[in-house]
């Protein structure tokens, strides 16, 4: 199956932005708890492990962006996060 068949553009840019509402929405592959775990903590991660696994055979490219885009996404959440904390006191 490739991905181009089933999905458009929007929903690749959807998964990139916002991948905890798509895969919310928009996926309908049954998810196991690990997967939910994968949804809660790392979205762009189970993104990418689920793009590897149902598109790899036909979109090798697309799935070696969606890793890039999972280390990247997720890196950079947390270096965001760390640098919120760092300028917000939250005790007053």
């Amino acid at each position: 199956m490739d991905f181009w068949q089933v999905h458009g553009i929007f929903f690749l840019i959807f998964i990139t932005l916002f991948p905890r509402l798509t895969i919310l929405f928009a996926v309908t592959i049954p998810f196991g708890p690990l997967a939910w775990l994968g949804w809660l903590f790392a979205p762009h991660l189970t993104v990418a492990i689920l793009a590897t696994q149902f598109y790899w055979h036909t979109n090798p490219i697309l799935c070696t962006i969606a890793w890039f885009v999972a280390l990247a996404g997720t890196g950079g959440e947390a270096q965001m996060v760390r640098a919120s904390s760092r300028r917000t006191r939250w005790w007053g």
